[in-house]
């Protein structure tokens, strides 16, 4: 597991160094740095040539640009330096020159260049779930390769549905992440446990066209002696469509599987966010690494229950407010490590965090 991570100019993050644990909420405004942190580990996961010291500023999880684009502004040191340590404190580090019209940046020799070949056995398995994701369709793609020998559900989740229909019945779930109203703890019928908290009473069914190869999704939902019938995704609203790749996601954790999801909350009423919340707390204490950036109290309420309930202990939760500071001559962005004691309370509470329900509410009275 990753344990600190330290990044300096790159983007808007003059100079961070901050330890990290299981589950890592990454909150503040828009703008502060959230997306530009999760973007080093995304650069680095993307990149195929780190034994040869180079990363890819574009790639399939996340695209920079040119060089140009990745510089802190205001760098005095015209360098970008990552590093990246482990639990068993072995750090690989990067440190790449400025190079303005370059897609590919290569490293100074020297900087692990000797380790390099070993970070991605280090990090194990990946998954990372945008904030731009698969809505509403009538079929879905399918891909082999993806899913079957890779297990990836799609930057977008574009392939969770295909993910369902080959591992549904498959896959059996940790047991710290089953429901137990689930009719077992197969894949498909613990999704729909969990889906139940989104929107009571769903279910879920694929099935494979393999004329095609695509994957029809439809969407029923349970009486009190029958189900309804079979509605398209296109009839039934974003909500469920676009949490879905973050449930299956969840509910796949695996020990030492690093997984980074972006708004998770996205179209989501707040009673299904806070649960949201709990199980992602869940897939942090069954051994998996998260990064979750979010915009939502309840995701991060939903988190401090678990703490409460001793779902998951404090040690291994980590919230990290971004914010930014302002100079005559620079602008940069910092993070504040907040803690969760073990009954759910904030070690810290900084300006803009928590505060918008007593500003409105103030205006009200």
């Amino acid at each position: 597991m990753i344990n600190r991570i330290s990044v300096k100019n790159f983007k808007s993050l003059k100079n961070i160094d901050v330890n990290v644990s299981n589950l890592n909420l990454l909150m503040g405004l828009n703008g502060m740095g959230k997306s530009s942190f999760i973007q080093v580990l995304l650069l680095l996961m993307q990149s195929d040539k780190l034994k040869e010291r180079v990363i890819d500023l574009n790639g399939i999880l996340t695209h920079i640009g040119q060089g140009r684009d990745a510089l802190y502004q205001f760098a005095e040191e015209r360098s970008i330096t990552f590093q990246v340590t482990f639990d068993e404190q072995q750090t690989f580090s990067w440190k790449f020159p400025y190079q303005s019209d370059k897609e590919q940046l290569t490293a100074e020799t020297g900087y692990a260049a000797d380790k390099m070949i070993f970070f991605r056995e280090k990090t194990g398995q990946f998954q990372y779930i945008s904030a731009e994701r698969m809505g509403p369709r009538d079929i879905y793609d399918a891909s082999n390769i993806t899913v079957a020998n890779k297990k990836q559900l799609g930057v977008s989740g574009e392939f969770a549905v295909y993910y369902i229909n080959v591992f549904g019945l498959e896959y059996i779930v940790p047991e710290i992440l089953r429901k137990d109203s689930a009719f077992s703890n197969k894949l498909i019928h613990q999704l729909n446990a969990w889906m139940h908290e989104i929107s009571p009473g769903v279910s879920i069914n694929t099935k494979y066209v393999p004329e095609v190869n695509k994957v029809i999704l439809d969407y029923q939902f349970e009486m009190t002696a029958q189900k309804t019938n079979f509605f398209r995704p296109n009839n039934v609203g974003f909500g469920i469509s676009y949490v879905l790749p973050v449930v299956l996601s969840l509910l796949t954790s695996e020990k030492g599987k690093i997984i980074v999801i972006e708004n998770p909350e996205s179209h989501i009423h707040p009673r299904g966010q806070a649960e949201l919340g709990k199980l992602i707390a869940l897939a942090a204490n069954a051994g998996a690494q998260l990064f979750v950036e979010t915009h939502s109290d309840h995701i991060l309420n939903g988190i401090r229950v678990a703490v409460k309930e001793n779902r998951i202990n404090t040690s291994k939760v980590n919230v990290m407010y971004f914010d930014k500071v302002t100079t005559d001559v620079e602008q940069f962005s910092q993070v504040t490590q907040i803690k969760i004691d073990r009954n759910g309370e904030l070690s810290e509470y900084p300006k803009d965090f928590l505060d918008e329900w007593s500003n409105q509410l103030l205006k009200l009275i």
